[in-house]
């Protein structure tokens, strides 16, 4: 089975709590603050494997939550980071936002290993909120929890070649004959219901990929016959080659045939049906198609396409047609513009706001203080922490907030409210 679309969730690892602990060593008696640092939450990682063709292991799982980091411990003793998670997917594979429908990432490089979630922070241990008048802080940060993100995966096929044509023109019988690939071949429409690919190997060091793209009909480009599912697969390929059935087995001109393949091409992308093509019509053994031979070639040339005639069940020019195909192949390669390993974020990092940049807004009879730094703090902080609301106290002074609501005239006994956190303003 071919499996070329899924859809995944990924979560980063929580980041561990930093914890509150205290030295506790002989002839000691009262030692200072030893808690540790909570570790990193495991990040999320895709890696491009060249062993893989299908999305096919995405069918059976499809949730990915990376480990999180363990908490703080004792001595000033950070926990241990959340091992990081590594999804597998073939090259040619497109990471696309499921909520927005933005392409987040297009995975083509063999080997290249892409962040795509960062774990969540570690909490700080109480060690790191010593002052000189709170010599034995009691409170510790929580680990921030990781990020989350529902994808879609697809998987449009890298190939050098894209063999197109209706049903039943010989696409799947002149790819078992170019290369070692062994399709099903019968005489009847939709005999392929998955992409092949093959290996056309012309002499050492030079090879080229061609796909056999499932038979097209009218329509193909909404969907019909399951078109657009089968057109994804030849957005990446370099060369179009054109079958068409020069004998006509089926009732159907071949030159009707070419018109209306090349219009569910522009139909589908514009850009895909300026792709270089070269126009072979097969099935030259039969006796039919030398009536067609002559009509075919003198569309070609007005098409401004290369044109080859072939029997594919007789091997009669197959060879020369390859020898064609991979001298162009080769020369569209030299200017393709060289790749990079991709190695940005899917998701921006989150920038670490300073808790001095906030702002004020009231909100019906509530006092709301908005700013992403102070926010984040908030999240990270125990508030039913007698000491860790002190601290807040002290913060807010510090920051000017206290100051701001009394410039605002902030009636005594409002509720001002910072993220999760209520109290009543009190000058």
């Amino acid at each position: 089975m071919f499996i070329d679309r899924a859809r995944i969730y990924l979560k980063a690892g929580d980041g561990g709590d930093g914890v509150v602990r205290f030295r506790r060593e002989k002839y000691i008696p009262a030692g200072g603050p030893a808690g540790g640092d909570g570790g990193r939450g495991g990040s999320i990682y895709f890696v491009v494997d060249e062993g893989l063709s299908t999305l096919m292991d995405f069918r059976y799982r499809r949730k990915f939550v990376a480990p999180s980091g363990q908490h703080g411990q004792s001595k000033n003793m950070a926990g241990k980071d959340g091992e990081d998670l590594e999804i597998r997917v073939p090259p040619g594979t497109v990471v696309i936002d499921d909520e927005t429908g933005e392409v987040l990432l297009d995975l083509t490089l063999p080997g290249s290993r892409v962040l795509v979630l960062p774990g969540g922070r570690g909490g700080r241990g109480n060690t790191h909120f010593t002052t000189p008048t709170r010599q034995a802080p009691a409170f510790a940060e929580r680990g921030e929890p990781g990020r989350e993100l529902w994808v879609k995966l697809e998987l449009k096929l890298l190939a050098d070649v894209g063999l197109v044509g209706y049903p039943n023109v010989g696409k799947s019988t002149l790819l078992s004959v170019v290369s070692a690939a062994r399709p099903k071949i019968a005489n009847y429409h939709f005999t392929t219901l998955r992409p092949n690919l093959g290996v056309v190997s012309l002499e050492e060091g030079h090879s080229f990929v061609i796909a056999d793209i499932p038979g097209l009909i009218e329509g193909a480009h909404e969907g019909v016959g399951l078109g657009m599912e089968f057109l994804r697969h030849i957005e990446r390929t370099r060369l179009i080659l054109h079958l068409v059935d020069a004998a006509g087995v089926d009732g159907r001109d071949p030159l009707d045939d070419y018109y209306r393949i090349n219009e569910e091409l522009r139909l589908y992308s514009a850009e895909l049906a300026q792709r270089p093509q070269i126009l072979v019509a097969n099935k030259a053994d039969l006796p039919e198609a030398q009536a067609n031979l002559a009509r075919l070639e003198e569309l070609a040339a007005k098409e401004g396409h290369e044109f080859f005639v072939i029997s594919a069940a007789t091997n009669q020019g197959t060879t020369a047609l390859m020898r064609r195909v991979g001298q162009i192949v080769q020369e569209l390669k030299k200017a393709d513009p060289p790749v990079e390993p991709v190695e940005q974020l899917v998701l921006p990092k989150e920038k670490p706001e300073p808790v001095e940049d906030f702002t004020v807004v009231q909100v019906d009879d509530e006092y709301v203080v908005e700013g992403a730094g102070l926010e984040r703090l908030m999240r990270r902080l125990d508030l039913n922490n007698e000491e860790a609301i002190r601290y807040l106290q002290n913060l807010f002074e510090k920051i000017g907030l206290y100051k701001t609501l009394a410039e605002m005239r902030v009636p005594e006994g409002a509720t001002v409210r910072v993220g999760e956190l209520e109290f009543e303003y009190m000058e």
